[in-house]
């Protein structure tokens, strides 16, 4: 299976000479803790992202002789991840919606809000292109080209949509922070 393929993941495929596990475990193992984050941000629940994670480490061991020795294995595996949560979205396209919304009727004072809380809220008021890149520029350390490589969309396209999330956000977070000096 390729990258961009939804497919059943036999047994006789899950083998691989053995000198190319250990390269496999050292090059793709460490990108697991971000490739959860992502799934996460795609998938929306933890047990969902967890899946999707176990079978992208599983179609990458695959394909894994595909991959290029010296090119860019995160990028690699964060495709992989993507393609499968877009084969996961057209198998199941009623799968049901998670709300973004955090549920603050717990804080009973504006003191009590933190800035995690702000920002997360911001965050969840941009486009889902524009969360998308954000989260792949800012929490994954993707440049814009490898960006532009796991989204497969042009680069001019992510520069632009990396820009305007970040002015919405920033616009978003000084709104409120204008709003709450004027309630003091």
């Amino acid at each position: 299976m390729g990258t961009g393929e939804c497919g059943t993941l036999l047994a006789h495929e899950l083998s691989m000479r053995e000198d190319r596990t250990f390269e496999f475990e050292s090059v793709a193992f460490p990108h697991a803790a971000g490739l959860l984050r992502y799934a996460l941000h795609l998938a929306g629940e933890p047990a969902r992202a967890e899946d999707l994670v176990q079978e992208t480490l599983l179609a990458a061991w695959r394909s894994f002789h595909q991959f290029e020795r010296g090119t860019n294995c995160r990028a690699w595996l964060f495709r992989i991840l993507k393609n499968l949560h877009i084969c996961q979205i057209r198998r199941n396209p009623a799968r049901a919606e998670i709300s973004l919304e955090i549920d603050d009727s717990g804080l009973s004072a504006p003191e009590k809000v933190t800035a995690g809380h702000e920002v997360r809220e911001a965050f969840s008021h941009l486009t889902p292109e524009h969360r998308e890149v954000l989260q792949l520029a800012t929490l994954d350390g993707f440049a814009i080209g490898e960006i532009a490589a796991i989204l497969e969309i042009p680069a001019g396209t992510v520069a632009s949509r990396l820009n305007r999330a970040r002015q919405a956000l920033r616009s978003r977070l000084q709104k409120r922070a204008t709003a709450g000096e004027k309630n003091t």
